[in-house]
């Protein structure tokens, strides 16, 4: 079974490429799956919102639930609660191993941490979930090292897609970062309308 197909149809049903191989796909049939597919739909305000909602959760691969508390806590931070929602999951765990360049999407992301083989500041950490602090550091565990996504990583061979975020200090060989700061709102290589997203909470 082909597991990127799941993952394709999702892309198209959301209109942004979840995964390095959904992105040809997507280029190719821009449209969501489905007959009805092509077909100019009028959505309402709420679907607009909701849409919005989906996929920035998809980006970040999380549960409504997960969501939801990261709104709460955002819209307790001063400023744009939009604004500080994406910051808030841009320091998930998974999101930061990703943007590294150790992992090549974030189901790979989630998973490395899930097994076990990510620790922060030396002590292993196994929740995605997890909030990296400016100053944390987080590498790759010794035992883990000669697994082969992680002898990809130290290649370079999942950093070739993107350039590194400013907000992370990165050292691919010794398979660590550091996070050197909040990220701000520009630097995150996240397509959302996040005004929509506080939209649907607050409504």
């Amino acid at each position: 079974m082909n597991q990127s197909r799941p993952k394709v149809k999702k892309s198209r049903a959301l209109g942004i490429a979840l995964t390095p191989k959904a992105v040809k796909y997507f280029e190719a049939r821009p449209y969501p799956p489905g007959e009805h597919g092509r077909g100019r739909k009028q959505n309402s305000d709420y679907k607009v919102r909701l849409l919005e909602k989906q996929r920035l959760r998809a980006q970040y691969d999380i549960s409504e639930r997960q969501m939801a508390r990261a709104y709460d806590r955002a819209r307790k931070v001063e400023g744009k609660t939009g604004e500080a929602l994406i910051i808030e999951l841009e320091r998930r765990l998974d999101a930061l191993v990703l943007r590294s360049g150790l992992a090549r999407t974030i189901y790979q992301a989630r998973q490395m941490v899930v097994h076990g083989h990510i620790e922060v500041n030396g002590r292993k950490v196994d929740k995605p979930s997890f909030r990296v602090r400016p100053d944390d550091v987080v590498m790759v565990r010794e035992r883990s090292r000669e697994k082969h996504p992680f002898q990809v990583a130290r290649e370079g061979g999942y950093a070739l897609d993107g350039e590194t975020p400013r907000y992370l200090q990165v050292n691919l060989q010794a398979l660590a970062f550091r996070l050197d700061r909040d990220p701000q709102r520009k630097e995150i290589p996240v397509i959302c309308d996040e005004q929509l997203v506080v939209e649907y909470y607050a409504r």
